[in-house]
C-alpha cells in the first residue's frame, strides 16, 4: 500500500469510532436564557421604548474579558431576547456614564468589520455542537457584520439577510437585531441553541461577555438559549436575480466591447442544516481591486479572495490549517504569506481567473454546503468558459469541482477528506485527494488551547508520475496571557501540482517553531506587551538548504488604544542553485549570482487603531540584503473627517544595492471614502507601481437599500507608462452597474 493511502486510512480511523467513546471532557452546567414569544414584532429602529420589550428575557450578568478577568462590566449593559414566528430578537441597552462623545462608532460601511467601535456582538449555535456558530454586530451607525465560525475559529467571511439598527439614548446608546428564521440554519430538534453576548467599551479598552472562559468567548464557550419553537422557517428557498451592465474599452487595439449580463442565483435549503445553490452566468463585475504587492521573493505571492460567490461558504472547504493561525499575536514573521499558505488544495482563485488575473467567464456553478449528522459537507463544480492567454495556447471550456467532507470527533476535533478534479488553468488532466485531522482542546490545563493537525495530499498531473505527493503536521499551545509555543512541518514533492490550489514552491521541506510570552499589562495606556522568537528552515527534499530565518521580537506592545508598536532583528540566508532576477523592466535588469547569501537586518512597524481620527501606519527596515544592503520604508495617513468623509494616502518604498545593481521599488496609494449614510457609500482607490508601471484607478458606488438587496456602480481605468519616459498612456477604460435583488420564500 503506497505510503500516502496509509496515512489517508490513520487519518479516518477516529470518524469510526462512538463519538460519545472519545469524549475528552464533559462541559458545566451552562447559563441560560429562556426567550419570550413576543405578542407583536418590535420596530426595528434602535430604540426600546416599545411595551412589546417588556416581555422579553433579560441578561444583565457581563463580565471583563478585557482589561479585567471576570470583573463585572463598567457600565450596565441589560440584553432582551424575545421571538414571534418570524424573527429571533435581540434587544440592548448600554449605559455609557462618558457621554455620547465618547461612544466610539467611526465605521459607517455596511458590512465592515468593526474591531474598534464600541459595538454589541451575539453568537449563536442553532446545532448545539458548541463546534460552528454565527456571529452577528451592530455599532452605533447601524453598520451590520456578520461571521461563520467553524472549529471554533472565525472564518470572517459569510453575508445572509438580517436587519439592525442603533440609536443614542439620554444614558447611552442602545440596539436591536432581528435574526429571520428564514436566514437560519438550524434544526428545530434541537431545543437548547449555544447563545452568548457580547458589548465592546473601546474608549475603555473594554469587552464584556455573558459567558467567557480564561479572557476568550466563542462558539465553544456559550450559555445556552431555549424556548424557541413553532417558528416559520419557510421554504428555505432564494431566488436571487441580478443584471450586470459593462463597457470595456481597449485603448491599444481602439476597441470596445458593451454587453448586458443576466445572471441567477439560487440557493434552497435541502435540510435544516443543508443547502444547494445554482448559479448561471455569475457575474463577478461588483468586485474591488486586489491590493498591489512588488515580489523581492524567488517565489509567488499570495492574494487573498474578494469574490463574493467564493467567499461565501469557503470556511467548508479549509483544510488542515494550512495558511496559519488568524491573530496577528500568532502571525509568523519568519514567513511569508505566501509560504503559510502553500500547500493549498483548494485556492478559489484559480476559478474564474486567468494566470494573468483578468476575469474568465463562469458559465453555470452548484453547490452544495452543509451538515448531515456530525458531517459537514462542502462540494463545488464549475463551468468556466474558454479563454486566451497573453501568450500560449487557447485554454478549451472546462469543468472543475471540489468535495470537502469532514465529521466532528473527539470533543472539539474533526477528521476530514479533499478531492478536487480539472484544470482551469491547461488544456491538461489534474486531480487531487487528501485528508486531515485537526485537534482541538480548548480546556487544556493552565487554561490554555492546544491545537494539532496532520494532513496529507496526493495530485494526480497528466505527463507527471512521481513526487505528487505532499503532507504537514504541527501543534501550538495557546494563550491569551502567558507562554505560547509551536511546531510545524510541512513537505512538498516535485511533483505535487494541485490545479485548484496553490503552492509557491515544490520541492521542499519545510520546518518552522515560534515561541513566546504575553504580559497583560492592563494599564491606562498600555494593555498588552509579547516577546517572542521564531524560526523557519526550507530545505529541497534532499536535504540542501533553501531558505533560513531567525526572527527576534523583543517587544510587541499594544496600547489600550489599540495602537501596535513592534520591533524585530532577523537573521537570514538564502541559497539560490540559479541565479535570480530579482528586478526587471524595460530599461533595466538586476540578477543575482547564484551562491549562499547571509545577511541580517532590523525593523520596526507601528499602527495606530482604527477608532482614532488621524491614523497612521509606518513600517521600517534596514541591513543587509543578499549581498547588498536594503532600505524599506512604508507608511500610511489616514483622516477621518468624520464618519461621513476620509481619506488616506500610502507609500512603500524599498531602495536596493546590490554588487549586481542598483534598483529602487514603489508602490503608491491614495483613497477616498464617502459614507452618505450606512447604505450608500463611494469608495474611490488610485495605486501605482514603478516595476509595472501601471496606475489604476477604481471607483465604487454600493447602495443596499435594506438586506438583500444592492445597486453598484464602478468605474476602472488603468494607465502605462510603457517607455518609463514619465508620460502615461491610457490602457482600459471599464464602467459597469450591476443589480440583485433577492426573493425569500
Amino acid at each position: 500500500m503506497p505510503s500516502h493511502h496509509r496515512l489517508l486510512l490513520a487519518l479516518a480511523m477516529p470518524a469510526m469510532l462512538p463519538s460519545a467513546a472519545i469524549a475528552a471532557e464533559l462541559r458545566s452546567e451552562p447559563p441560560h436564557v429562556h426567550a419570550a414569544r413576543l405578542k407583536q414584532a418590535p420596530v426595528i429602529d434602535g430604540r426600546l421604548d416599545e411595551p412589546v420589550w417588556q416581555d422579553a428575557a433579560i441578561i444583565t450578568d457581563f463580565r471583563q474579558i478585557k482589561p479585567g478577568d471576570g470583573t463585572p462590566i463598567s457600565e450596565r449593559t441589560e440584553v432582551r431576547v424575545g421571538f414571534d414566528k418570524d424573527n429571533l430578537y435581540i434587544g440592548a441597552h448600554m449605559v455609557d456614564r462618558r457621554g455620547p462623545g465618547a461612544i466610539t462608532a467611526g465605521v459607517m460601511k455596511q458590512g465592515s468589520r468593526l474591531p474598534d467601535d464600541d459595538r454589541l456582538g451575539i453568537i449563536l449555535d442553532p446545532f448545539g455542537t458548541g463546534r460552528g456558530a454565527y456571529r452577528f454586530e451592530v455599532n452605533l451607525n447601524g453598520v451590520r457584520n456578520d461571521m461563520l465560525y467553524q472549529n471554533g475559529q472565525p472564518q470572517g467571511e459569510w453575508t445572509v439577510i438580517w436587519d439592525a439598527a442603533a440609536a443614542l439614548t439620554d444614558d447611552g446608546w442602545s440596539a436591536e437585531i432581528a435574526l429571520p428564521f428564514k436566514t437560519l440554519p438550524f434544526d428545530p430538534n434541537v431545543k437548547a441553541w449555544g447563545f452568548n453576548v457580547n458589548r465592546a467599551i473601546r474608549g475603555r479598552a473594554e469587552e464584556g461577555v455573558w459567558v467567557a472562559r480564561n479572557r476568550a468567548w466563542g462558539p465553544t464557550i456559550t450559555g445556552l438559549l431555549t424556548g424557541i419553537e413553532n417558528v416559520d422557517r419557510g421554504l428555505g428557498l432564494d431566488i436571487v436575480p441580478t443584471l450586470g451592465l459593462r463597457s470595456m474599452r481597449y485603448y491599444a487595439q481602439d476597441h470596445t466591447d458593451e454587453e448586458a449580463k443576466p445572471s441567477l442565483d439560487l440557493y434552497y435549503r435541502l435540510t435544516p442544516s443543508l443547502s444547494a445553490s445554482l448559479t448561471l452566468n455569475t457575474d463577478f463585475s461588483a468586485t474591488d481591486a486586489d491590493d498591489r504587492q512588488v515580489n523581492l521573493t524567488r517565489f509567488s505571492l499570495f492574494f487573498p479572495e474578494k469574490r463574493d460567490f467564493f467567499l461565501k461558504d469557503a470556511d467548508l472547504f479549509d483544510f488542515g490549517r494550512i495558511g496559519g493561525p488568524g491573530d496577528s499575536n500568532y502571525q509568523l514573521r519568519s514567513g511569508t504569506r505566501a509560504t503559510r499558505e502553500s500547500g493549498r488544495p483548494f485556492f478559489s482563485r484559480k476559478l474564474g481567473l486567468s494566470p494573468a488575473g483578468t476575469p474568465v467567464d463562469l458559465e453555470y456553478g452548484g453547490k452544495l454546503s452543509g451538515r448531515v449528522g456530525r458531517w459537514r459537507i462542502g462540494m463545488l463544480a464549475v463551468r468556466q468558459d474558454e479563454f486566451a492567454p497573453a501568450t500560449g495556447t487557447r485554454i478549451d471550456a472546462s469543468t472543475v469541482g471540489v468535495a470537502r467532507i469532514a465529521a466532528d470527533v473527539l470533543s472539539e476535533s474533526s477528521v476530514g477528506f479533499v478531492g478536487t478534479f480539472g484544470d482551469p488553468g491547461t488544456n491538461g488532466s489534474n486531480s487531487l485527494v487528501g485528508g486531515d485531522f485537526l485537534y482541538q482542546n480548548t480546556r487544556f490545563p493552565g487554561g490554555r488551547t492546544l491545537e494539532a493537525e496532520a494532513w496529507v495530499q496526493h495530485s494526480d498531473t497528466g505527463g507527471v508520475t512521481s513526487n505528487q505527493d505532499a503532507f504537514g503536521v504541527g501543534a501550538r499551545l495557546i494563550d491569551t496571557a502567558g507562554w505560547r509555543y509551536g511546531v510545524a512541518y510541512k513537505q512538498i514533492g516535485r511533483g505535487f501540482r494541485p490545479a485548484l490550489g496553490f503552492v509557491s514552491r515544490a520541492g521542499i521541506r519545510g520546518f518552522n517553531v515560534d515561541g513566546g510570552y504575553t504580559n497583560l499589562i492592563r494599564g491606562p495606556l498600555v494593555q498588552s506587551v509579547f516577546t517572542g522568537l521564531d524560526a523557519e528552515r526550507i530545505e529541497d527534499v534532499n536535504g540542501r538548504l533553501q531558505s533560513e530565518a531567525l526572527a527576534l521580537r523583543p517587544v510587541e506592545m499594544e496600547s489600550s488604544r489599540r495602537d501596535v508598536l513592534k520591533l524585530y532583528y532577523m537573521f537570514n540566508t538564502e541559497v539560490l542553485s540559479t541565479p535570480f532576477t530579482i528586478f526587471s523592466t524595460v530599461n533595466k535588469r538586476v540578477v543575482i549570482p547564484a551562491g549562499r547569501y547571509p545577511f541580517n537586518d532590523y525593523g520596526l512597524d507601528f499602527t495606530t487603531g482604527q477608532q482614532r481620527r488621524l491614523g497612521a501606519r509606518l513600517n521600517f527596515r534596514r541591513g543587509e540584503f543578499y549581498d547588498g544592503r536594503r532600505l524599506s520604508l512604508g507608511g500610511e495617513l489616514s483622516w477621518k473627517q468624520s464618519k461621513h468623509f476620509a481619506v488616506r494616502g500610502s507609500y512603500d518604498f524599498n531602495d536596493i544595492t546590490l554588487p549586481a545593481g542598483k534598483f529602487s521599488t514603489r508602490i503608491v496609494g491614495a483613497g477616498a471614502d464617502i459614507n452618505f449614510s450606512s447604505r450608500l457609500f463611494w469608495t474611490n482607490l488610485f495605486q501605482y507601481d514603478n516595476v509595472s508601471e501601471v496606475a489604476g484607478f477604481q471607483s465604487h458606488l454600493h447602495y443596499i437599500p435594506k438586506a438583500g438587496q444592492e445597486f453598484n456602480l464602478i468605474v476602472n481605468k488603468a494607465s502605462e507608462d510603457i517607455d518609463r519616459d514619465g508620460h502615461f498612456r491610457s490602457l482600459t477604460a471599464e464602467y459597469g452597474a450591476r443589480l440583485s435583488y433577492t426573493l425569500r420564500y
